[in-house]
Order: structure tokens, then sequence, then C-alpha cells
């Protein structure tokens, strides 16, 4: 190739040339709040990129040091928002592995249940945020109206939307309300149409095809080594999770199937999150079916409040209340660490006791963190253009990189 200018002409080799440094983000919604991005590009290639993942400074594992068992529930909330009942389900049961605490049957199922109801509205809230950020908008208006009949069964169950604060060491807040099988049976058909029109608008659309298959791409050794799990980890072929390899609550007990991908692509990791709705609601619809009757809390006053009726009408029952809203349950000395398969990967909860009233030490291991450890190599070669698509891919969500 030529170049003519006033001094004759020469070849672009021979033209001064150099990368240009970007800095992208913080900014949301692209790098969805505190994250940045030192890119170092040429031309629009991403050569070089710097992850930062910001300063959140909310303390969520030093905040839990100062509270009781039972006051850190909220703060679970915070960490993985669009599916904050798997973050109540998987902290409930490390502080129940210390103290040696068998929930009750019924309560396993509701577990199950609610933890299913979470993974689904975060599911959709990925692939309608993905295809937004692609400027395919029907398709997170469709995915938001899905979500929306969902939260509107979560609150009903617990009685807020995000910030549920449902489960309870040894049991729940309470049991299922009389309607609430007859109210997801009634959205259940809408939620089915919503999803089968994302899935036709997107799934084998030119565009959106073009932008996700062969992007974002990262092997599944690198994806083992810098610690991956969930959606992205099974892209690649790897088909691990915890559910089906270290079955817990009721999930021993019911049919799904894990998809896992081939590529280690972005459209490998949309097409796992369209099939892991379809699954989770299929165990919904199992968890009803053989979810058996009796209480949702052990009957231990030691752990658990007792009911209004022994509060207000027995001493016993008052001084129990009391001394659990004052001081706290007694959980024994000791350590537990418990998983669970959160909405983003393997979400840990490492819990230290000491005998008092709350954790001694409180650690998370939230699967968004790992994620941002090696997303620079899924950005690596690529376009800038790829780059948000790509962070969308892995879902990160702030609470859970909070250090």
């Amino acid at each position: 190739m030529t170049v003519y200018g006033k001094e004759g002409h020469t070849t672009v080799d021979h033209l001064h040339t150099r990368e240009m440094v970007l800095n992208m983000g913080p900014s949301h919604p692209a790098m969805h709040g505190t994250v940045k991005m030192i890119l170092t590009l040429d031309g629009e290639t991403i050569k070089d990129a710097d992850i930062h993942v910001g300063y959140l400074h909310r303390g969520f594992e030093k905040m839990c040091e100062e509270q009781t068992w039972n006051q850190v529930m909220p703060y679970t909330d915070r960490l993985n928002y669009s599916s904050p009942l798997i973050n109540n389900m998987g902290y409930a049961m490390a502080v129940e592995k210390i103290a040696g605490i068998e929930i009750t049957p019924r309560c396993r199922w509701i577990r199950t249940l609610a933890s299913e109801l979470s993974r689904v509205t975060d599911h959709i809230t990925c692939i309608g945020a993905q295809a937004l950020e692609l400027a395919a908008y029907s398709p997170f208006l469709y995915g938001v109206e899905a979500r929306e009949l969902l939260y509107q069964l979560i609150e009903e169950l617990t009685g807020a939307r995000l910030t549920v604060s449902y489960a309870r060491i040894g049991g729940l807040r309470h049991d299922l309300t009389d309607t609430f099988e007859a109210h997801y049976r009634e959205r259940l058909p809408r939620i089915h149409q919503l999803m089968e029109d994302v899935h036709r608008l997107l799934t084998k659309n030119r565009i959106y095809y073009d932008r996700m298959a062969g992007t974002g791409v990262i092997s599944a050794e690198d994806a083992i080594d810098y610690g991956f799990s969930g959606p992205v980890l099974r892209s690649t072929g790897v088909a691990y999770d915890v559910r089906k390899n270290a079955p817990y609550l009721a999930y021993g007990d019911v049919d799904f199937e894990v998809p896992v991908g081939s590529e280690g692509d972005n459209y490998d990791r949309y097409l796992i999150r369209v099939e892991e709705v379809k699954q989770s609601l299929s165990i919904i619809d199992q968890c009803f079916k053989n979810m058996p009757d009796g209480p949702v809390n052990i009957e231990d006053w030691n752990v658990v409040l007792p009911p209004k009726e022994e509060v207000y009408n027995t001493i016993e029952g008052m001084i129990a209340h009391f001394k659990i809203i004052m001081h706290g349950s007694d959980i024994p000395e000791g350590e537990a660490y418990s998983y669970v398969e959160g909405a983003n990967g393997e979400l840990g909860f490492y819990v230290v006791s000491d005998g008092g009233r709350g954790p001694y030490k409180m650690h998370v291991r939230g699967p968004s963190l790992h994620l941002m450890q090696g997303i620079h190599e899924m950005m690596l070669g690529g376009m800038i253009a790829d780059l948000v698509p790509t962070f969308d891919s892995i879902n990160m969500i702030g609470g859970e990189i909070d250090r």
C-alpha cells in the first residue's frame, strides 16, 4: 500500500504509529459501576487490558463480625443482588454446618424452590441486559416483564422484591403462602412465552450471532486456572455444577440437566443461560410436586424464634424471643465452609465461630471475583466493540467483588 504526502510517497511501514492507552470506566451501565479497564489498543484491537475492580467500600466480611448470626442475613442479600435467595441459603447452610443443625424436609424443598426462582431472575436479567447493550431493546423489555412476574412471586413469598432476607438459621422466615403455587401456575405460561420470544429474536439473529460467536473466547484449561465456575466455565465444555457434583438441599432428589458448551465464547454462554432457565423452571415444578408437609423451622428456641403465640402467652417463649433478638443465637465454636451453585458459579461461605453471638470471621468466595481475574484473557486480541458483550457475558455483580 502506498501513501502520498507533501514529500512524495512512502509505505505504511514507514509511518510513525503508536498504541493508544484508553481508560474505560468507571461508569454505568457499560462498566457496571466501580470497574475500570485500562486498555492498550492497536487501532481497535485490544493488545492489553489492566482490570481494576474498584472500591465499593461496603466491607461485608468485616461488618458481619459485629452482628448476630441472623443479623448477617440482610447483608448476604447485597452480595449478588440479582439472586439474593441463593446467598441467603448458602450462608445459612454454613452456620448450620458448624452447629450440626439438620433442617426440616419441607425447609429443604422450599429453599431449593426459592433458589431456583432467584436463578431464573438472575439469568433473565443477564440475557436481557446483554441484548440491550448490543442495541436489541425488545428482548430486554420481554426479559424485564418475565422478571417482574417472578419478582411478584418473590415478594409474596418473602415480603420484598430484592433484599429478601428470607432464610433463617435453622429454617426460614415463614412457610409458602396458601396462594403461592396457584399464582406461580398463573404466571408460568406467560413466562414461557416471553422467554420463547427472546429466543426467537436473538438465537438465530444474524447480527446478534455475529457479535457473540467467536468473541470473548477462553479455553477450559485457562478457565480452570483462573478459578472460573458457573455458565462461563460450562461454556468451555466443563460440566461442573455444585448442584450435581456436590448435591445439597433437595438437588439430589430432582431431575435436571447441566447444559455445557464447546467454544467457550459469548454465544455459548448465552445459550447456556437460556437452557438453564428452562431447567430451573422444571426444578421448581418438581419442588411443588414432591414437597412434603410439615414445619419449616426446627424446634430449638436457642436458634429459631419461637412462634408469636408462645411469645405472647408463655414466659419461656418471651425469654427465648428476647434472648435471640438482643443477644443472638448460641452457635458452638467451630469453623465450616459451605458452597452452593450461585447464578454465576460456585458461591462459598467460610465461617468461624468462637461461641459468641455472631461470626468471629467471615469470608465469601464470590464467583464474580474469580471471573474478573481472567476476563482480560477473554479480551486480548479482540475488538474494542466486543468488550462490552464479553464483560456482560460473565455477569459480574459488584457486591461479590467487594474487598
